[in-house]
């Protein structure tokens, strides 16, 4: 009984210490942040800085609020964010399926190979005006662009996480009679979720920068598009603002993933 207090109690510190430095991080972060700020307006009002070009926090403030009663900003980040998240879980789809595909099909994984690494290696930027000439413009296009940034990469990664997941295990049921499904949906697919939550985490971001990336070419709404416009017309508060909200949207967006992935941890080790 005494034996098992002390290991409640020694659990019970280490939880608290565990959350004290998470705590800590979090407050480390908000100071950064918050003297960044500081500085950043500091500089501005006694021109340090040129506040026509590199803004300040206030007129940041000024701008966006601005922007959200005369020029329904709302609509601008809900079309980003629209076309980021179905960019994102077409990613996740198809990466996953396509890795499923290589896994299984081992020749066509060799084969197939080096065309990935090399269509993960071109400028996707480069790619924008190939998607309007083909798809025309508007928002099936900025999706595919957002796409074409993250999916190869994508690929790669989780059958690169399926190939090194569990081999041992996978020699064990081999040699046990087991056949290629039931390694893979006993050992690959579990002990690949991990991998796969890591890989997602990635691609939201890339997603994101594929969207702006057709936003920049092909649209007229959207965060991208008050970026492009911003920047012909020297409003460039209007650009910095933008810009920061984009920050505020992929940072949300880790975020989500990222609590998907502890939620999906803590499951795991429960069970």
């Amino acid at each position: 009984m005494e034996q098992h207090k002390k290991q409640l109690t020694t659990q019970e510190l280490y939880v608290r210490k565990h959350r004290l430095h998470h705590r800590t991080i979090g407050l480390l972060r908000l100071i950064v942040f918050v003297l960044f700020l500081g500085l950043w307006e500091t500089c501005s009002s006694f021109g340090m800085i040129d506040s026509f070009f590199f803004s300040s926090p206030t007129l940041v403030v000024r701008t966006i609020l601005t922007l959200w009663t005369q020029n329904n900003l709302p609509l601008h980040i809900g079309i980003t964010l629209t076309e980021t998240l179905v960019s994102f879980l077409l990613v996740t789809l198809i990466s996953i399926m396509a890795a499923c595909l290589l896994w299984f099909c081992k020749g066509f994984s060799e084969v197939s190979e080096p065309y990935l690494v090399i269509l993960n290696s071109l400028p996707k930027s480069a790619l924008a005006p190939l998607f309007i000439v083909w798809l025309g413009t508007g928002m099936k296009t900025i999706i595919v662009a957002g796409i074409s940034v993250a999916i190869f990469g994508a690929i790669i990664n989780i059958y690169s996480g399926f190939q090194q997941t569990g081999i041992e295990k996978q020699n064990l049921i081999y040699t046990l009679g087991g056949n290629k499904w039931q390694v893979f949906s006993l050992v690959v697919l579990p002990n690949g979720i991990p991998n796969l939550l890591s890989t997602m985490k990635v691609n939201i971001g890339l997603s994101l920068v594929g969207v702006i990336i057709g936003e920049f070419l092909a649209a007229r709404r959207g965060l991208g598009y008050l970026i492009i416009y911003g920047s012909q017309v020297f409003k460039l508060n209007l650009v910095i603002s933008s810009i920061l909200i984009l920050c505020l949207i992929a940072f949300g967006l880790y975020r989500l993933i990222q609590f998907a992935e502890h939620l999906m941890r803590k499951h795991m080790h429960l069970a």
